[in-house]
């Protein structure tokens, strides 16, 4: 990285001198990044803190390539942005679907949660420092990655140590988790905050367009607003919980805030270096789309200074604020290469120091400070179907850090027949790594309306409950059979017939109650399609008119519907009556004027 970022600057016809104090301008400012936030991820110096693996991304690696120092071309006015596609400093292009894919995450966001002020420019920091922009734009017509863009194994082994939370469903690893994808969500964070957003059916995070809504969707959680620096700091660092991660990304929002443009998929720049150059690219990401077994990092000792000509200029200890451990100042001969000053340096092996919040209880349970909904999405659902959406609890301390090792508590409260797919009322789950619980599927019953699922904490009486609102709405039926007789019902001309029709809706062969249903009177044509006819048997409306549409017909508690009375003109011979479902079951049942 250094060696590459000093050739960066000098290829820019940048002398050392400007270059260095660009730099430290950029690090020492109140420019954002630089002050550190305390109470997320942070202890009361800035530096990281608490367990490294509760996070999106499991504090993987990920690269530390900064922008260049020279303004990238903006829009000008009257210009439309496919108008300076392929123009301006190459940094500053961003592959055309990956572009799409951030700007309708920020709408989505906007309408979900306008409070969040989410600008598209932070996702697109946060995907240049995790992928590099999906590899330069590598993804299909969907947004889907070309191959895919894992992190390394999560065992502890110089990384954090999480086992297997998807059975290798997303990572292709039945024993650790990796980081997945172009905004490198660990599984279990996935599980969590997965979205369909280019409708396909299917939560990818190996697709940009579900990756970048679930981004974004995540660093707006707890209710906080981008606009405000400490939230926009506490957003980052959920992501990854480094203060350079923090500085690196920031330096790219600021960068593409100032201006960007449009390039064709797969030709964006990509970074050259990582924080950890052991596989691939670097960072223990394998830009082959391999999944490459890393060996273990180093744990020890600050990394040393490169040799460089003695007039290099000696850098400032201001351009590197967070490195572990102060670094003696080196001896005059040789001098440090300067580009050493314009590094961030590799992230440190998490420290085996304690806690630092020590006045906090040890017992899991005991340092909840309150249960939060995790994104979860509205709860409804048909009579007898199942829920889409799950109950999703995180568990956070008093300093907002997710809480691992909890036991939490799903109890559906209510006047309801829905239960959890395995039929109990009530379930326990153990929050993961991020701190997020998930219930079992919810499994609505054969009665309409709202109830509550209730989350707590059973170890902590004193903590408030989180409650979610379901509502079960009118059934679908994939049946509709009559009752009684089969015998087709009969009148004579200008007269009522005898048999008022009852049928039965059923789906899988249970009743639906309150399902709803359309009869009308129907005639078969020529070429075999059934349409409304405007003569023969009808219905009577409330002024005792004839009409052979009835709209609004609902069965039972038992899923069985009586038709109004039916009546017969002057015509005779054989008619069609055709009851539809909601759902799409249809029954046709014949009538006999005689």
């Amino acid at each position: 990285m250094a060696a590459h970022l000093g050739r960066r600057l000098r290829k820019g016809a940048t002398t050392t001198a400007v270059a260095a104090a660009a730099v430290a301008a950029l690090s020492a400012s109140q420019a954002p990044g630089v002050t550190p936030v305390v109470g997320e991820g942070t202890a009361g110096d800035g530096t990281a803190s608490g367990a490294a693996d509760s996070t999106a991304t499991g504090d993987s690696p990920y690269y530390t390539d900064l922008p260049p120092l020279n303004s990238p071309h903006p829009v000008k006015p009257g210009e439309t942005e496919a108008a300076s596609i392929g123009t301006g400093t190459a940094e500053a292009g961003i592959p055309a679907t990956v572009l799409a894919a951030y700007k309708k995450a920020e709408q989505h966001v906007k309408g979900v949660k306008p409070s969040c002020n989410l600008p598209w420019q932070l996702l697109a920091g946060i995907g240049k420092v995790e992928s590099g922009q999906a590899r330069g734009g590598r993804v299909d017509a969907n947004g889907t990655t070309l191959a895919p863009i894992l992190g390394p194994v999560l065992d502890g082994n110089g990384f954090a140590n999480i086992p297997d939370t998807d059975d290798g469903a997303y990572d292709s690893d039945s024993r650790y988790d990796r980081a997945v994808g172009p905004m490198q969500f660990i599984p279990s964070t996935w599980a969590s905050w997965g979205q369909d957003a280019n409708g396909d059916g299917r939560k990818d995070p190996n697709n940009i367009y579900d990756a970048a809504q679930a981004a974004g969707m995540y660093l707006c959680a707890n209710n906080r607003d981008l606009a405000v620096k400490a939230d926009l700091d506490r957003a980052i660092l959920s992501y990854n919980r480094s203060q350079e991660y923090l500085r690196t990304v920031l330096s790219w929002f600021e960068f593409y805030k100032r201006g960007t443009h449009q390039v064709p998929d797969g030709a964006g720049v990509q970074p050259v270096d990582r924080s950890d150059s052991r596989t691939g690219s670097g960072g223990g990401r394998n830009n082959s789309g391999t999944t490459p077994t890393p060996t273990p990092r180093p744990s020890t000792g600050t990394p040393t200074p490169t040799p460089a000509p003695a007039s290099t200029p000696t850098p400032t200890s201001t351009s590197s604020p967070s490195k572990p451990a102060p670094t003696p100042t080196p001896t005059p001969t040789p001098t440090p290469d300067a580009s050493q000053s314009f590094e961030p340096p590799s992230r440190p092996t998490p420290s085996p120091t304690p806690d630092p919040t020590p006045t906090l209880p040890t017992a899991p349970a005991d340092r909840v400070h309150q249960l939060q909904d995790a994104g979860t999405g509205a709860l409804t659902a048909p009579a007898g179907t199942e829920f889409a959406e799950r109950p999703v609890a995180v568990a956070r301390d008093a300093w907002d850090n997710a809480v691992a090792q909890v036991t939490v508590r799903f109890e559906i409260v209510g006047d309801t027949d829905a239960r959890f797919a395995d039929g109990r009322s009530a379930v326990t789950v153990t929050t993961g790594v991020d701190g997020t619980a998930t219930a079992p599927a919810l499994r609505a019953g054969e009665r309409t309306g709202q109830f509550t699922v209730r989350a707590t904490v059973p170890q902590r009486e004193t903590l408030e409950p989180l409650t979610y609102t379901a509502a079960v709405t009118t059934g679908q039926a994939d049946t509709l059979a009559r009752t009684g007789e089969a015998a087709a019902p009969t009148a004579a001309p200008e007269g009522e017939f005898a048999e008022q029709l009852t049928v039965k809706a059923t789906r899988k062969g249970a009743a639906v109650a309150g399902t709803t249903l359309t009869a009308t009177m129907v005639v078969d044509t020529e070429d075999g399609t059934l349409r409304p006819n405007t003569e023969g048997p009808f219905f009577k409306d409330e002024q005792g008119d004839p009409i052979r549409t009835l709209t609004g017909l609902e069965t039972d508690a038992d899923g069985v519907l009586q038709l109004p009375k039916m009546y017969a003109d002057g015509r005779t011979g054989t008619f069609l009556l055709r009851l539809t479902a909601e759902g799409g079951a249809t029954l046709v049942v014949e009538l006999e004027v005689a």
